[in-house]
């Protein structure tokens, strides 16, 4: 599947990142999906918990990082076994899943900028 049709597939009319799909776009269980972004349960799964701000805002950062991570590594399910699994150097071997969860995917989203443009880790 290709990158654009990843995000063709998570990103709702109105711009909403439907978590339901993401869940079943990366083989994983709604619960599984809370806990790789570091949201609560009713957060991922209540449509008005959904819609919030920060839930979206979580979730869209989680969908920024695979999609751009998805064109250089093979696909979207590599990209996600990358950003639940790979440790990164520069942040002291947490993976992009750690660093998401704390409120810091600027920063992997910064990171994946350097090296798209030939630097280092």
């Amino acid at each position: 599947m290709a990158h654009v049709d990843f995000l063709q597939q998570v990103i709702t009319e109105d711009g909403l990142v439907a978590a339901s799909t993401l869940a079943k776009v990366l083989h994983i269980t709604q619960t599984d999906l809370a806990e790789v972004t570091g949201l609560s349960l009713d957060s991922v799964s209540k449509r008005a918990r959904l819609k919030s701000r920060s839930t979206q805002a979580r979730l869209r950062d989680t969908v920024e990082i695979i999609n751009r991570v998805a064109a250089w590594s093979g696909g979207v399910g590599r990209a996600f076994a990358w950003f639940r699994s790979q440790p990164l150097p520069s942040f002291g071997d947490k993976t992009a899943e750690d660093l998401v969860k704390e409120g810091r995917a600027d920063a992997v989203k910064t990171y994946l900028a350097r090296i798209g443009d030939g630097g280092y880790t």
